[in-house]
């Protein structure tokens, strides 16, 4: 009898050392959604003012691929979203207008898998915003070169003659 009861223990150790090793492993499946971001640098050339009492015309954008996004979100985790913010780096002036959308669904094996949202410009603040979502149905939802494109707006003979830049900063997150 006392070893039968030894062997149990140890069965039952076992068991639970297994379900702890499934445990970490599935948390570290549900947290590797990964995102790269490619692209270039995006310079608006502003027309110089020619005429007195004249301002900046409307809104500037960069090509409808300025930025290429690959996006993996694991089946475990069954869904995703991609956020945006932007960062002055290192200055930025309050009254020109960020806005980013999405172009295109980029290309992915996954026939069950989707992607919506972020096909309209979405101004971008200093605060996350959700771009877009991936859905993965029975397979890793992977997709490569998403464009994006992104739009500069508020430029005017009011906002003081200086070089401004900024960052965009994209993330992806379980939903």
């Amino acid at each position: 009898m006392k070893l039968n009861t030894c062997f149990q223990r140890k069965n039952i150790f076992l068991r639970k050392c297994l379900c702890i090793a499934l445990l970490m492993t599935a948390a570290h499946l549900i947290n590797s959604q990964t995102l790269t971001v490619s692209g270039s640098n995006w310079s608006v050339s502003v027309p110089s003012i020619t005429e007195a009492g004249s301002n900046y015309g409307g809104t500037y954008e960069s090509s409808t691929n300025q930025i290429l996004l690959t996006a993996s979100v694991p089946l475990l985790l069954g869904s995703g979203k991609v956020s945006v913010h932007y960062e002055a780096n290192p200055t930025w002036h309050n009254s020109l207008i960020l806005s980013v959308r999405r172009t295109g669904n980029g290309t992915t094996l996954c026939a069950l898998c989707s992607i919506s949202g972020g096909t309209t410009y979405q101004t971008v603040t200093q605060t996350d915003i959700e771009l877009f979502r991936i859905q993965a149905v029975l397979a890793l939802a992977s997709y490569s070169n998403i464009p994006i494109q992104l739009q500069l707006s508020g430029v005017s003979v009011t906002i003081p003659a200086s070089s401004y830049q900024s960052r965009m900063v994209f993330t992806i997150s379980a939903l």
